[in-house]
């Protein structure tokens, strides 16, 4: 009866397993497009790396959604397990989304300033882990979603500077086409970490 059960009603350890898992590879793929940005080398291999961290992002989501499915006990609101979901996974998307345009784009070298950008978004995933992390005991996890507010304000101020010298700087129209949205799909990887710490912070205060 007891193994019965415990197929019935999951252990909650699992889906925060799950949610750990999710965000560690947001937080790999952020790496890697740093590295990918500083050590401008074998672009395509590079760029595929991330595209497989991206696969697999997507593999743990269907996982914690077919799991979802199958649970009668959840660790917290189905919606916000979906959301925190899909929240943590448009991050990836749009790490991966940058990296390919380099590749797309033929791009050959990159423009000062962008590195930075990459570091905020390496910094603000790795505090996404840190909160995920936190999920089940709540131990310091609006710190950390505090921190993740400040990295995407630090985000927007380096991407208003950069798209503001990249105009000034540039003179060929179809240079700036390409970088003006490397650096938005970038900075907007970053606002979705702010996304996902919204939906940390809502979670957190329901069950306080």
């Amino acid at each position: 009866m007891p193994g019965m059960l415990s197929k019935i009603l999951p252990r909650e350890e699992t889906f925060f397993q799950m949610f750990v898992e999710l965000a560690e590879n947001i937080h790999a793929g952020a790496k890697a497009i740093l590295d990918l940005l500083e050590n401008f080398s074998n672009v395509p291999v590079q760029v595929e790396l991330i595209k497989s961290l991206e696969h697999k992002g997507d593999n743990i989501t269907h996982a914690v959604m077919k799991r979802l499915d199958q649970s009668f006990i959840t660790p917290f609101d189905r919606e916000d397990i979906h959301e925190l979901c899909s929240q943590i996974d448009d991050v990836l998307d749009l790490t991966d989304a940058a990296a390919s345009r380099l590749v797309t784009y033929r791009v050959e070298s990159i423009r000062p300033g962008v590195v930075d950008l990459a570091k905020v978004l390496e910094q603000a995933t790795r505090e996404v882990v840190a909160a995920v992390r936190q999920l089940e005991k709540h131990n310091h996890i609006l710190d950390h979603c505090i921190e993740i507010n400040r990295l995407e304000n630090e985000g927007d101020r380096l991407s208003r500077a950069l798209i503001a010298l990249l105009f000034d700087e540039e003179k060929d129209p179809v240079q700036i086409i390409k970088w003006k949205e490397i650096i938005e799909v970038l900075e907007t990887a970053i606002d979705k970490c702010e996304d996902v710490a919204n939906v940390i912070e809502s979670v957190t205060l329901k069950s306080a």
